[in-house]
């Protein structure tokens, strides 16, 4: 079958190779004008690693293994440290894997099929699904005919707002903003990377081989703002700490402000009641985003994409058929995942500084049972 996937992150790809194994004839469009992999490193978890195993990247995966997230510790305004952030706090087992994003991007790509084509700049611009196939209008006005599409275009997804509406009806905001920056000339001064939290809010610093991210999280209700304007986001994260100037805080800011490629966005989830419509269906974050908080975005991508192409060689004739034994299998741990979000929040950006200490507390008695 022809089939198109929009999006070239993480779902995208993990579409794009299983959907490629299975036989299909597949093209994947992506807007940016290249991989984009601003941001931090992320997991590979559970099921997943099975699934990056059937596809044939698993070995390629843990060879680009990093412990970013093993090395953080809580400090003071002075830089102290206060308590360590023990494995247990985020990894599901001794197996699961951290890996740089710009790495698994790279891993993902080389390891689509050669027929599978992938095109940047390029996106949906209008669809038409018929019933017995998708016409697809694209920006750049070229028209082509697909069998299904696969949206994999992210938590704002394009494709979702043709086919499902405006995001708003599923966007659920778990109240806090994350933006994560490039961190030029940091010399890391000892293992550590630290993070530094005040009521609501936490500045820290992810250092990971030769590369180092500020980062910066804050407790917030919804703000409307356009989030394809960087002024507009970098004056947001601005206003958030305007009144704090200890630790590195300004510093950290400075290079979010610097740094033409910064991520920043609502920590949020996608809760949408069915992923798939007619021949349209949904993967990863545009379907159902579980936030940076649960840490398993990734492997919810690379186990919706491996189910999907199973789905579709179940029910080579039912396309509803198929989506419907997608939806099915990947739903529990979709649930999972999604329900971890708001306990690493609490840990991460503890609301009061009565829960600062808590948290401190419960980690120092964690670390000293070990």
């Amino acid at each position: 079958m022809r089939i198109l996937v929009s999006g070239a992150g993480m779902a995208g790809l993990s579409a794009g190779i299983t959907l490629g194994a299975a036989g299909h004839e597949v093209s994947i469009v992506e807007r940016a004008t290249h991989l984009r992999v601003n941001g931090s490193p992320i997991d590979i978890r559970g099921d997943a690693l099975s699934v990056a195993d059937k596809m044939g990247v698993l070995d390629a995966i843990r060879a680009h293994r990093v412990d970013m997230s093993e090395r953080v510790q809580f400090v003071d305004a002075a830089g102290r440290t206060l308590v360590e952030l023990p494995d247990s706090e985020f990894n599901d087992s001794i197996d699961d894997t951290e890996i740089p994003r710009e790495d698994l991007a790279r891993v993902l790509r080389d390891a689509l099929d050669p027929a599978t084509t992938l095109t940047f700049g390029e996106s949906i611009a209008e669809l038409r699904d018929d019933g017995d196939g998708v016409d697809v209008r694209f920006a750049s006005g070229e028209q082509q005919r697909y069998g299904i599409v696969v949206g994999a275009d992210g938590i704002h997804s394009a494709t979702r707002g043709l086919v499902f509406g405006p995001e708003s009806q599923f966007l659920h905001h778990l109240g806090l903003y994350v933006a994560l920056a490039q961190l030029p000339n940091y010399a890391q001064p000892d293992r550590r990377n630290p993070m530094y939290n005040t009521p609501g809010q936490l500045a820290g610093i992810a250092a990971y081989r030769d590369k180092a991210l500020a980062v910066l999280m804050f407790r917030s209700s919804w703000i409307d703002y356009d989030y394809h304007d960087p002024a507009a986001q970098k004056q947001i994260l601005l206003d958030a700490f305007a009144d704090h100037r200890e630790w590195k805080i300004p510093e950290l800011l400075d290079a979010a402000v610097s740094d033409p490629e910064l991520y920043f966005d609502s920590v949020s989830q996608i809760h949408l009641p069915v992923w798939h419509r007619g021949r349209v269906v949904l993967v990863g974050d545009a379907a159902y985003c579980a936030s940076p908080l649960s840490g398993r975005g990734t492997s919810l991508a690379m186990t919706g994409a491996w189910l999907l192409a199973e789905a579709l060689r179940d029910h080579t004739d039912d396309i509803a058929a198929a989506f419907d034994q997608y939806q099915h299998e990947q739903l529990p741990h979709v649930t999972y995942a999604q329900g971890t979000a708001a306990p690493g929040g609490d840990l991460l950006i503890p609301a009061t500084e009565q829960e600062i200490d808590a948290r401190n507390s419960r980690l120092s008695a964690l670390s000293a049972n070990r």
